[in-house]
């Protein structure tokens, strides 16, 4: 799984131009999902965005959680993020997993990143097409790669 976290102000997801989705202070998470991936993966990953560190404490130092926050989140699946484009100009999505094996993990994602954060947990709607609006704060952006786990 690779999972791009944006620190956001503000963010809201829209299927046809109708509103499905929005939070406020917390994290975007736009993630991608290969037909290699397991509910290991899904494990480490939750447990990795919920107490990584990256929301400003007092001092301005980023020292405080998800968690901490009390941050909501916004989930995002997004195949593209396992695009390959070592040959030629159209990018090849044969690592992403297919759509049966993709939504499951997807909505066993946002059920296990509710169960351990017990804040507002929303969600896009898989295989759609949609518009994703954000704020970033920072911006903080950082990439995640359950492959890549040392």
């Amino acid at each position: 799984m690779i999972a791009v976290i944006q620190r956001v102000s503000i963010a809201e997801v829209k299927v046809a131009k109708v509103s499905i989705a929005s939070i406020e202070q917390g994290l975007l998470i736009l993630l991608g999902i290969e037909d290699a991936d397991n509910n290991e993966d899904l494990n480490w990953l939750v447990k990795k965005i919920v107490q990584m560190r990256i929301f400003s404490d007092g001092e301005g130092k980023m020292n405080l959680s998800a968690l901490d926050v009390q941050a909501e989140f916004l989930v995002i699946s997004q195949f593209t993020l396992h695009a390959k484009t070592k040959k030629g100009n159209r990018p090849s999505f044969i690592k992403a997993a297919k759509a049966v094996q993709a939504e499951t993990l997807y909505e066993d994602f946002i059920q296990e990143l509710s169960i351990q954060s017990s804040h507002r947990v929303q969600y896009g709607k898989f295989g759609a097409d949609m518009q994703v609006s954000l704020i970033n704060d920072g911006p903080v952006t950082i990439i995640i790669d359950t492959k890549n786990k040392h």
